[in-house]
């Protein structure tokens, strides 16, 4: 729900899938050339010039590496369900079309509206009641 609010579509359904550094390096080599594992991949069910200020209720696919998770977590001090949070909003971001790899304008806003959520989520009651309970 704070996702949800906080990227403003009502109910956005996603498709998950964790996997290992082996499982995304295959991933990615066979989506976008590179043979090595990256931390996320989104694999949107539209195309930005598709959705058109549309939001529709199914957005796509996103993958993140657990492992490479894990580094990125413990090289920022940070817990790993908190570094997997940012990676699934990082994911969703671009399932809605934002892009952070052509335009430094853009990928500043992506990583402004990235950190701006992530911050809301971290804020809710909920999800630190839930982190208290393991």
């Amino acid at each position: 729900m704070i996702l949800a609010n906080a990227l403003e579509s009502a109910k956005p359904e996603v498709s998950l899938l964790l996997l290992d550094d082996a499982g995304m390096a295959e991933l990615n080599r066979q989506y976008r050339g590179r043979p090595r594992p990256t931390d996320v991949l989104s694999f949107p069910l539209y195309s930005a010039e598709e959705l058109g200020g549309m939001q529709p209720d199914v957005l796509g696919d996103v993958v993140i590496s657990v492992e490479t998770a894990a580094r990125q977590a413990q090289k920022a001090g940070c817990p790993l369900w908190e570094e997997m949070t940012r990676l699934l909003i990082h994911g969703m971001l671009h399932l809605l079309g934002h892009d952070h790899e052509n335009n430094t304008a853009a990928a500043r806003g992506m990583r402004a509206r990235e950190r701006a959520i992530l911050k809301a989520v971290l804020a809710d009651s909920r999800v630190a009641a839930a982190m208290r309970q393991g």
